[in-house]
């Protein structure tokens, strides 16, 4: 029998649903931080042969440096061995996403104040990029489109890929498959914290880079934390959590599908059902019960339901978006007959998903928006992936000799109200000669 926690009225009892969602990176993230710092230490001063060692003790494999990286030959047989329908899957998704992405280009832009006062903003891809694609459970080459294109639709002169190599010392061919379509310009078979120290520090073979970003394991995740200015990182990603909010005429087959579509990603995924209709979460809980048998990971899913899954009961709509702003969801789903009511509604969501026909994996695999989200609440302050991710901006000024002179007296106003003489003299100079 499933046994999955149930809250009534979620406002009050918000700090429970916190608390569960926090639990999931336990108590030990100096421990997993410490042992990150040692890798990148040895991975800064020791470069290659540091990388070198922590591959063969963390994935078992035996390489030279010169095999560190994906060879063409290598693509090309991995392009061989995956299904045609599978790339044509992948090729469709890539449009998708590369569309959706092409929506958030910036550009650079000047305007002349008044005469004499000219300001703007320079708008320049990153040098390097660095995307981190995870192994282990499972390939992931849709993490490989959802990195490589943004990087790509915001003009990156290189994209350097790092992923774990198997026990054979090989990538999935679906991986190389993917960074193929999506256009990674160097793929090195590298994981763990030990890839993230390669790339921001570089090494003989793997080159440095400007950004970090893509999901990985907790070793992962504190590596990039520690590397955050030496390089730019995207986020500092935890497991991952759905929260469904569904009414009284809900599917509740299709909650239960979406409910453990997340929780086989991994054993620490939540996934909250928020209502305001009680025999819903009955229905929900017996279809989960019929349909986690013809699961393949079904153990996985059980794991996950029990220890992190909700069913959280609310007096209402408005109650239930209260509940979903406090959380901040990484992915949420509105499977009511109106979701575009409650859309403005909405302000605290990674990503969100309009209508009983519009599941989660929709979202993961094909539509265009972005599926590296923020988690653990962070989406109060965090968003997706994006192609702004991978630019930087200058702002420029220019004042004549005359638009100086009018300006002056604020300026060196403000300079002595804060004491720093040099700076207003650095005006008044201009001022009187």
């Amino acid at each position: 029998m499933l046994k999955i926690k149930r809250i009534k009225d979620g406002r009050k009892n918000v700090d429970q649903v916190k608390e569960l969602l926090d639990s999931r990176s336990g108590d030990n993230l100096a421990k997993y931080r410490d042992v990150a710092a040692d890798v990148l230490k040895k991975v800064k001063a020791e470069g290659d042969q540091a990388v070198l060692d922590y591959t063969s003790r963390f994935d078992g494999v035996e390489f030279d440096a010169s095999e560190l990286e994906v060879t063409e030959a290598e693509i090309k047989a991995a392009l061989k061995e995956v299904d045609t329908d599978f790339i044509e899957a992948l090729k469709n998704a890539a449009v998708n996403i590369e569309e959706f992405h092409a929506e958030q280009k910036d550009k650079s832009w000047q305007k002349q104040k008044k005469p004499g006062i000219i300001t703007g903003q320079v708008c320049r891809p990153l040098k390097k990029a660095g995307v981190y694609v995870p192994g282990g459970r499972a390939a992931y080459p849709s993490s490989v489109l959802m990195t490589v294109i943004p990087a790509k639709v915001a003009g990156v002169e290189e994209i350097i890929m790092l992923t774990p190599p198997d026990k054979e010392g090989k990538v999935s061919p679906v991986i190389l498959a993917a960074a193929e379509i999506a256009g990674a310009d160097r793929i090195f078979k590298v994981g763990g914290a030990q890839a993230v120290a390669a790339a921001a520090y570089g090494t003989e073979t793997i080159p440095g880079v400007d950004i970090i970003v893509g999901p990985g394991n907790i070793y992962v995740s504190m590596a990039k934390e520690l590397v955050f200015g030496q390089v730019k990182i995207d986020m500092i990603a935890g497991p991952s959590e759905i929260m469904i909010m569904a009414e009284k005429d809900s599917n509740p087959a299709y909650i239960a599908a979406d409910l453990m579509s997340q929780a086989e990603h991994d054993p620490l995924a939540s996934s909250i059902l928020v209502t305001d209709a009680p025999e819903l979460i009955g229905e929900v809980e017996r279809e989960l019960e019929k349909q986690i048998e013809k699961m393949s990971k079904k153990d996985i899913i059980k794991e996950s339901l029990e220890n992190f899954g909700l069913m959280i009961e609310v007096e209402n709509q408005k109650a239930a978006m209260e509940m979903i702003n406090l959380v901040a969801p990484e992915h949420l789903e509105l499977a009511v007959k109106n979701p575009f009511e409650l859309l403005p509604a909405v302000e605290n969501a990674g990503s969100i998903f309009l209508g009983e026909y519009t599941p989660e994996p929709i979202g993961d695999y094909y539509a265009g928006p972005n599926h590296v989200l923020p988690t653990n609440s962070t989406a109060r302050f965090f968003s997706p992936l994006s192609v702004r991710d991978f630019v930087k901006y200058s702002g420029f000024i220019h004042y004549s000799k005359e638009a100086l002179k009018e300006a002056s007296g604020d300026v060196i106003c403000l300079a002595e109200g804060e004491g720093l003489d040099a700076h207003a003299n650095s005006v008044r100079i201009r001022k009187e000669n």
